[in-house]
Parts: structure tokens; C-alpha cells; sequence
């Protein structure tokens, strides 16, 4: 056998189009875990978001939420969490509010913004979650925060916003573009990279028997970390660029054939 710990990013990659596991990833999982593969999904998605898409592969495994700020089992025994402090907290929604934009709060159980709007819906629907409106008020649900995120208007922002997070929040934040008008807000040093490293440590596998495996700007940290760095054909050419190999997209169980070239060497 090959690599010890296989990880692997949800939207784009492990998901395909319609936001399923395809039943080939779904028993290649299941058949290399029961063969000895330790295994973990790292996604930015919250954790009762992704938690559905865990539970559906029948397996008891740790899932690294939140990009990074939490990981937790499917069964709920937390291992670890990161929680933005929360003057930061504030200091991200006026940042939001100064720039224009859509923001919105997680906490470890509930999604919080003023009103619904084109952009909350689009999440919703996307995240197959319901947020919380809040009003005004939002800027007070600053406690037991992993992560925040900040959607722009239009792709073609992103650079520009988040060129001035970075100037604004330093290194007392991590900010990391993920879908094209995203900007994930953590606390400082959180990562998905991270949280795969902390892991590897509490399993005892050693970083060259790492896979990491992904398709967007979030996951290019995990993808340089790993040993085994592998990006899915369908990646943003900053994740293609990060990666050492490449397989088939999403949609062509690219997660199936890593687990195939990478742990049984086929």
C-alpha cells in the first residue's frame, strides 16, 4: 500500500456537479479504509453542512470544517476548534459593510446574516443549510466564531478586496479566496493545511504519507503540505499549479482514481 492518510476537499472535487458522492468515490472509500486508508474530508462548508455527505459514506472519520478552524467526527466528539476573537469579528463586518459587500457569520452550530438576499439564498441553496437574519444585530453574534465569509458582487473584485483585507487584518487574520467570490475569513494560522497536519500528527502518519487532493485557491496550502499533492482536472489554475499530480475531474471520479494510483498503486 501507498499513502496513509488520504484528504480530500468536497465542492469540485469529492462532489460532483449536482453535489453528490458518486457511488464509484463512495465504495472506493469505503473499500480503502476498510484496507487500512485513514481518511478525512476538508472542506470550508460548516459542519452540519458537511456532515450529510459524511454520514451518507457510513464511516466514524474525523472532517476538517470551517477551512480548517474545526475538526470533528462524524459521531460529534470534537478534537479541535479555532474561534475568531471577537473584536475581529466586528472589525470583519465593518470591513464588509466599508467595501459594499455581503457578509455573513458562522458559529459552531448556526449561520447569521442581516437579510436575505440574492446572496444568502445562493449559499442556502448551495450549502443545503438555513441562515439566521439578523438585522443590525449582526456584528453582536461575534462569540464561538470559526470562520466568516465575505462574497463579492463579481470574480472579477476578489483581487482588489482581498489586497485590502490583507492590509487591513495583517497576520491577525487568515483571509483565503475559495470559490471565485469568496474570501474566507479565520483566525490567524488556520488553514485546511493545518488542520491536515495536526491531524497526520494525532494519527501518527508522517507528512510524506499525506494525499491531499483538491481543485480551488483554499486547498492549494493543503495540496504544497501534503507528500502527495494532487489536484482534480477541473482545479483553478492555482491549485493545478500547486499540485505534483493531476487526475480525472469531478465528475470522472478523480477522488476513485487518486485512491487507485496513490494507496493501491494501480
Amino acid at each position: 500500500m501507498g499513502i496513509k492518510l488520504f484528504v480530500t476537499d468536497m465542492d469540485g472535487t469529492l462532489l460532483d456537479s449536482n453535489r453528490r458522492i458518486s457511488d464509484v468515490n463512495r465504495e472506493k472509500i469505503r473499500q480503502a479504509v476498510k484496507d487500512g486508508m485513514l481518511f478525512t474530508v476538508a472542506t470550508g462548508r460548516m459542519y452540519k453542512s458537511a456532515l450529510p455527505y459524511a454520514e451518507s459514506l457510513e464511516l466514524d472519520v474525523p472532517i476538517i470544517t470551517y477551512n480548517g478552524a474545526m475538526i470533528k467526527t462524524v459521531s460529534g466528539k470534537k478534537i479541535a476548534v479555532t474561534h475568531i476573537p471577537e473584536d475581529l469579528v466586528r472589525q470583519v463586518v465593518a470591513f464588509a459593510d466599508e467595501m459594499g459587500q455581503y457578509v455573513h457569520i458562522y458559529t459552531e452550530e448556526e449561520l447569521y446574516y442581516r437579510e436575505h438576499c440574492p446572496e444568502s439564498d445562493w449559499y442556502e441553496r448551495a450549502a443545503g443549510v438555513k441562515g439566521i437574519p439578523v438585522g443590525d444585530k449582526l456584528p453582536e453574534y461575534n462569540q464561538n466564531v470559526p470562520k466568516m465569509l465575505i462574497m463579492a458582487k463579481s470574480a472579477e473584485l476578489i483581487p482588489d478586496l482581498l489586497a485590502k483585507f490583507q492590509q487591513r487584518f495583517g497576520d491577525r487574520l487568515q483571509g483565503q479566496n475559495s470559490d471565485p467570490t469568496y474570501i474566507e475569513v479565520m483566525a490567524a494560522g488556520v488553514s485546511k493545511a493545518s488542520s491536515m497536519l495536526k491531524l497526520a500528527e494525532l494519527f501518527g502518519v508522517e507528512q510524506k504519507d499525506i494525499l491531499a487532493i483538491g481543485d480551488s485557491g483554499n486547498d492549494v496550502d493543503m495540496i504544497k503540505a501534503a507528500g502527495v499533492g494532487v489536484a482534480v482536472a477541473n482545479a483553478r489554475p492555482s491549485a493545478m499549479e500547486a499540485a505534483r499530480y493531476h487526475v480525472g475531474a469531478n465528475v470522472d471520479n478523480g477522488v476513485a482514481e487518486a485512491i487507485d494510483r496513490f494507496f493501491y498503486g494501480r
